[in-house]
């Protein structure tokens, strides 16, 4: 006979809703033009038109507002009186941002190395041998998902609260671009060496090494960014 759920706390009543229903149509917007803007896909200073994206989303023009609102909060657009909407994303930001995430990154890098539990350590290894395997079959989707995970497991393993909260504005990368990246083989090899290193690191618990291998990772990776979004590599 099948176990029965367990009704007295709750499990098994309410099956989980998927994540993406629990997004307002304003969070859709919002989500899609961050990331549109983050992917180069507006020129710097460029103005846009609440109207047309409203009839390009196929929605009023509230949320659209809500989205911008957002964004400027962000400082990725500026309502300007008389000019309108700007884009102000443009490659100075977004080194800034790379060199964010580079230190955030790093730091909880470093902790992970000092709080990961022994328990965890298979996990990330385990992580790190799917990774290989796809990066040999050149599987870009599963790349972009497993390197989602790593860096969940590194986060989960540093039990940072605050830093792991600063760093969710400061992922500028859509999954386009992930795509673009993983597409090149010399990418997925460097990457690979480097989550490698990075992993061995924290398993280790060294976290001097951690620190250095996770921010070189970013900044790194961050150049590659710049390269494809903007056309150039800059020195970080």
């Amino acid at each position: 006979m099948a176990d029965k759920p367990n009704l007295s706390s709750g499990v098994g009543r309410i099956e989980k809703l998927d994540p993406q229903l629990q997004l307002t149509v304003r969070d859709h917007v919002h989500r899609i033009l961050r990331g549109a803007i983050l992917a180069g896909r507006f020129t710097p200073d460029e103005k846009v038109n609440e109207r047309q994206l409203a009839e390009q989303f196929g929605v009023s023009t509230t949320p659209v507002k809500e989205a911008l609102r957002l964004l400027e909060a962000e400082g990725l657009v500026q309502s300007l009186p008389r000019r309108g909407i700007l884009i102000r994303f443009n490659i100075n930001w977004a080194e800034e941002m790379i060199l964010a995430r580079a230190a955030l990154e790093s730091m909880i890098g470093r902790l992970a190395a000092r709080r990961m539990s022994e328990d965890s350590k298979p996990t990330l290894k385990a992580t790190v041998g799917l990774m290989e395997a796809a990066t040999a079959s050149g599987n870009a989707d599963e790349l972009i998902a497993l390197n989602e995970t790593f860096h969940d497991q590194i986060h989960r393993a540093s039990r940072c609260q605050y830093l792991v909260r600063l760093i969710e504005r400061q992922q500028f990368y859509d999954a386009s671009i992930r795509r673009i990246i993983h597409s090149d083989p010399a990418e997925r090899e460097k990457a690979l060496h480097e989550h490698s290193a990075i992993a061995a690191a924290i398993i280790d618990g060294d976290a001097e090494r951690a620190e250095k291998q996770m921010r070189d990772h970013v900044v790194r990776s961050g150049e590659t960014y710049l390269s494809i979004v903007f056309g150039n590599k800059e020195d970080v």
